[in-house]
């Protein structure tokens, strides 16, 4: 590896182990919001069965979403986030399959 290389990642490294002891604070922070489910669910009228089949996934997965014991990721956050923002559109096409 090369010297240049490796001295930037262990003060990087450093700078990290003071951030996490309360010696310095973070130059930035990344704050994801989190899909709000169950807010989601409701806002369709659909029971949790009936949403769970509706976006294709188990009715445990969505209770562990709804109940924060999981985050949904990937193309199922996407979808989630697509019926929050034009519900009567997407469920329509959902609905259509």
């Amino acid at each position: 590896m090369d010297e240049k290389l490796f001295n930037r990642l262990t003060e990087s490294m450093a700078q990290m182990n003071d951030i996490l002891e309360g010696k310095a604070c973070p130059s930035r922070e990344a704050m994801v919001a989190a899909v709000q489910v169950k807010k989601i669910r409701q806002a369709t009228g659909l029971s949790q069965s009936g949403f769970a089949r509706l976006i294709s996934v188990n009715i445990g997965t969505l209770r562990n979403w709804e109940q924060g014991r999981r985050e949904p990721t990937g193309p199922a956050r996407a979808l989630l986030r697509a019926i929050e923002r034009d519900p009567e559109h997407v469920l329509l096409a959902l609905a259509a399959e």
